[in-house]
């Protein structure tokens, strides 16, 4: 760990947290500063190993709420969508404790939304290789495989998402698109992973297109049946519209993928990282 001064911790501290912080979630600045207190008297008189390790004790409390203050203020920034802010926040944290896993992870969903794929490969390959248990759980990193060409281990991936969620359509979509730009169509329809009740309209329809049994019209139609609320229909449309769009782009029809990738990027964005997913995707379209 880096050594910080108390000075430079009660700047950041006061400046940051002062409004957002309570004066019980700010003891352990407080306790910091007594363990200062403690050392320098142990110092002064002559009990210089308990005073460094007093003063080890202070410096690990100063960090551990500079770690905090940099994390609730990129959460912040992720929230005003200024993600360059938030990964620089971001990168203070790792720079003040190399093995902050969560750190990463978060990273890497801001290097994603900012179009820094490989980044955001690289931060949630970190993020795993510090918590290994949690590999399961990273779709995040499934998409990140797919957009840097890594459709391998995105393949894989999604199917370790499986043993922890097996009742998400999007996540046997995004392994079919996966497997299908390396094993073509066919075969990653063959070979999809099985969903039986996903609830969210229209799912289970986007589920039977990939799998050959519905046809797109299909998809846009249960988006609208019933009667949704106009948020819930917003909603609907958006994944009908990026899951339609993304399934003609791997069936080689690029015209209507980019017509409905860019439907779900404007006309029905949601704010949600597969929002994201979709702005990302039609900002990519609009380059070539």
């Amino acid at each position: 760990m880096h050594l910080v001064t108390t000075t430079l911790a009660a700047i950041f501290i006061g400046g940051l947290l002062a409004a957002t912080v309570s004066a019980q979630d700010s003891k352990p600045e407080a306790d910091a500063k007594d363990l200062l207190k403690k050392a320098r008297l142990q110092h002064q008189r002559g009990d210089v190993e308990e005073a460094r390790a007093t003063a080890t004790e202070a410096i690990k409390a100063t960090l551990e709420v500079l770690i905090e203050g940099y994390e609730l203020r990129a959460r912040i920034h992720s929230s005003k969508r200024d993600y360059a802010k938030a990964i620089a926040d971001l990168n203070q944290m790792i720079r003040l404790d190399p093995k902050q896993a969560g750190a990463y992870y978060l990273r890497g969903r801001e290097n994603f939304r900012t179009g820094r794929i490989d980044a955001s490969l690289a931060d949630f390959d970190q993020y795993v290789v510090l918590r290994p248990k949690l590999e399961p759980r990273q779709w995040e990193r499934g998409i990140s495989a797919y957009y840097a060409g890594k459709f391998k281990q995105g393949a894989k991936q999604f199917e370790l998402y499986q043993t922890y969620h097996d009742n998400d359509v999007e996540n046997s979509t995004w392994r079919y698109l996966c497997m299908a730009r390396t094993e073509g169509v066919a075969k990653a329809r063959k070979v999809m992973l099985p969903i039986k009740n996903d609830t969210r309209v229209p799912m289970m329809k986007i589920f039977d297109l990939y799998r050959g049994k519905a046809k797109p019209e299909d998809v846009l139609a249960a988006a609208r049946a019933g009667e949704p609320t106009k948020q819930q229909l917003h909603q609907r449309l958006f994944y009908a519209h990026l899951y339609l769009g993304l399934y003609y782009e791997v069936g080689g029809k690029v015209e209507l993928a980019k017509k409905h990738i860019i439907l779900a990027a404007d006309k029905y964005m949601i704010e949600h990282y597969m929002g994201d997913v979709a702005r990302i995707h039609a900002a990519h379209f609009r380059k070539s």
